[in-house]
């Protein structure tokens, strides 16, 4: 009998053993790759989401149809068709493109041209586009050249359609379509009701509610340096979206002299100021990639008096001879608390 007790205890114990070690985690893990990078999310998990297998499908589907709508680097993507046309003519795109568009449009005026979507020519004459990096720095005469090609006066939007008013038009989203990937990713997880989750694309972040022990997400702003390895600041930015623009990783150097991937548009050439990098927070990762972006061109000074002016939660690192000095917006000045990862 003491035998069989002991036999049938063991069992029981085998199976609460089982049962405990095939419980999932608390949060599901996903990683690929999409627009060039990489992409990590971590998301909290309910009785909702499916299949994790069939949750990456669907977010990579997501992923993929925006590469499909907005990228230059894809010959038939809607925009690099619409690049291609060479005689003013329309063609009918998706209401996600006519969305970011649109939301270039504005950030446009708001910013004064710094950021600029038509900013294609430059980009690619300057070797940071889908054609290869020039063999010598572009001539006064080229970059003049590049700039009248330019201007979103050359694009107008009729219902489902884009309109080339200026056959030399040639358009690049990468300011905002990869925030607007994030966003999109976000969306599929908020069909599925879940509590909290964080999402990142190339930097480009969408965070929302806490982790399973109610604690909030942490999120680490990177020291500009080359390595890219060390971090500034730790951040709770709580639902919200976070992205960060510098130009210490995408450069070339010609002559011993630096030439940064985010160009003026106002001027045609790489920024020479000392803004190392620009962070904004904002509820749509696509509006603060785009302001990221624009901030990078304006310099410190003047970003943060946009900031301020449109109450934006900004952290900007400048370069100085004695290292890195911040400076914040007074949006961002609630997550300032923590300094550690």
């Amino acid at each position: 009998m003491i035998k069989h007790l002991t036999k049938l205890l063991s069992l029981l114990i085998l199976v609460v053993f089982v049962t405990a070690c095939a419980q999932p985690e608390p949060v599901l893990s996903l990683s690929g790759k999409t627009m060039g990078t990489t992409y990590h999310i971590k998301v909290v998990r309910n009785s909702s989401l499916p299949d994790p297998q069939l949750l990456q499908a669907e977010i990579d589907t997501t992923l993929e149809r925006v590469n499909n709508q907005m990228s230059t680097y894809r010959k038939n993507s809607e925009l690099s068709k619409f690049n291609r046309m060479n005689t003013p003519q329309s063609l009918r795109v998706s209401p996600d493109t006519i969305k970011v568009l649109k939301e270039g449009f504005r950030l446009y005026d708001e910013t004064g041209g710094a950021l600029d979507i038509t900013l294609g020519p430059l980009i690619n004459l300057w070797g940071f586009g889908p054609t290869k990096k020039p063999t010598e720095i572009p001539s006064p005469s080229s970059i003049s050249l590049a700039k009248s090609k330019m201007g979103i006066d050359g694009i107008s939007i009729k219902n489902d359609h884009l309109i080339k008013n200026n056959p030399n038009l040639y358009v690049d989203l990468s300011s905002i379509a990869k925030g607007f990937g994030v966003d999109k990713v976000a969306a599929v997880l908020n069909k599925y009701r879940v509590s909290g989750y964080l999402v990142e694309v190339g930097g480009e972040i969408s965070v929302k509610g806490n982790k399973p022990d109610n604690q909030p997400w942490r999120v680490a702003i990177e020291k500009p340096d080359s390595a890219g390895q060390s971090i500034q600041q730790v951040i709770e930015p709580g639902t919200m979206s976070m992205a960060t623009s510098g130009d210490y990783r995408n450069y070339f150097e010609e002559d011993g002299e630096r030439f940064s991937h985010i160009i003026d548009p106002r001027t045609g050439y790489p920024i020479k100021h000392t803004l190392a990098s620009a962070t904004v927070l904002h509820k749509s990762s696509m509006t603060a990639d785009g302001y990221a972006t624009a901030m990078m061109v304006l310099g410190a000074k003047a970003s943060l008096a946009l900031a301020n002016k449109h109450h934006l939660a900004v952290m900007l690192i400048e370069k100085t001879q004695d290292g890195y000095k911040m400076y914040y917006s007074d949006a961002f000045k609630q997550y300032q608390s923590l300094d550690k990862p």
